[in-house]
């Protein structure tokens, strides 16, 4: 193993309850083991970042977890409480917020949290009142009688996070949640799931964005080809990957290979080019290691455009645990076939 990947594994403190708890799980779609032993331990009251390309298992995991998919092996546990043996049980334990808006398109803001109400069991009344409290936590109140049509992006993200609260689970999946989002939007949401949490409830979330697991998650798991290959709390996963990182521009693309090959052999490590071939980011040791590193270009005569030494970032972790390549989306056999469902 590279030093990369043998990562600490971390685990909630000792004596937490435990919201979702998995052991060896596995799913298999023909000749393709999406999920492939994975570990989770998910502690009450936390923030738990599920981080990957796609492709990496990621949704498969939570939907599994959420009794959307069989589980062909392994345990998995939602507050102590079996999914395999008791799906029933566990889903009025948890609400989920795919991809992928399941609110009804023909209906109103206001229309569709009563309707979600009522199939969960609420009176009219409740249902009404339930309704009326979440689009005022989720800013909408103003758009509730407004046709779905009408709203942005980020208005049905809110409202499709509302329609999984109404019976206040607490325990949420979040499955890439702020995809598509523009920044400021991204921030609301951010918030939001800041304050579901100071509520008591419990969030995991799956995403691509490795700024949204830096800011969230109070621990992450990184999967990568349905394995678990580091997990830990940001700081963790950062100081994993070195000191310092060094990240430099070569004058010429076509140097960028060979550019590659020289840090190697003065690191020692694997360097992951960008994929136009120019940019290198490398964990140092010690920051002055990048001293070594110029004059080892400078006797390859390879001229560099931008050099840059920083600490290490989320970013790097991604690039040092999954490579520069990202699978594609077709390789999660659930990626765009199952719906969501609250």
């Amino acid at each position: 193993m590279t030093q990369t990947q043998e990562l600490i594994s971390s685990r909630p403190p000792a004596g937490s309850r435990l919201a979702v708890h998995t052991e060896d799980l596995v799913k298999t779609f023909g000749e393709t083991r999406a999920v492939d032993n994975i570990c989770l331990d998910v502690a009450e009251g936390e923030i738990f970042g599920v981080l990957g390309p796609n492709g990496a298992g990621k949704t498969t995991v939570l939907r599994m977890l959420a009794t959307l998919l069989d589980i062909d092996s392994g345990v998995a546990q939602i507050f102590g409480v079996d999914v395999a043996r008791s799906p029933h049980v566990v889903r009025q334990l948890i609400g989920l917020t795919g991809q992928y808006a399941s609110v009804d398109e023909g209906l109103t803001a206001l229309e569709n949290l009563r309707l979600f109400g009522r199939l969960q069991g609420l009176s009219r009344a409740q249902a009404r009142s339930t309704a009326d409290d979440l689009l005022t936590q989720f800013a909408l109140e103003e758009a509730a009688n407004k046709p779905l049509a009408k709203f942005s992006g980020g208005m049905r993200r809110r409202l499709d996070l509302a329609a999984s609260l109404i019976t206040r689970p607490p325990l949420i999946f979040l499955d890439e949640p702020t995809t598509g989002l523009d920044p400021r939007t991204r921030g609301q949401m951010w918030t939001t799931i800041r304050s579901l949490v100071a509520d008591g409830a419990t969030v995991l979330l799956t995403t691509q964005y490795l700024d949204e697991a830096d800011q969230l998650a109070d621990r992450i798991a990184v999967i990568d080809h349905g394995r678990t290959v580091a997990e830990g709390t940001p700081d963790e996963l950062k100081s994993s990957v070195g000191v310092s990182t060094l990240q430099l521009d070569v004058a010429s693309a076509v140097q960028g290979a060979e550019a590659a090959r020289v840090i190697e052999a003065v690191l020692g490590t694997e360097v992951h080019l960008a994929p136009e071939q120019g940019r290198i980011t490398v964990p140092l040791p010690a920051a002055d290691k990048a001293g070594d590193v110029l004059v080892a270009l400078r006797a390859a005569s390879i001229s560099v455009a931008s050099l840059q030494v920083s600490k290490p970032s989320l970013d790097e972790v991604f690039l040092a645990l999954t490579g520069s390549g990202v699978p594609d989306e077709q390789n999660d056999p659930t990626s765009s076939t199952v719906q969501e469902t609250h």
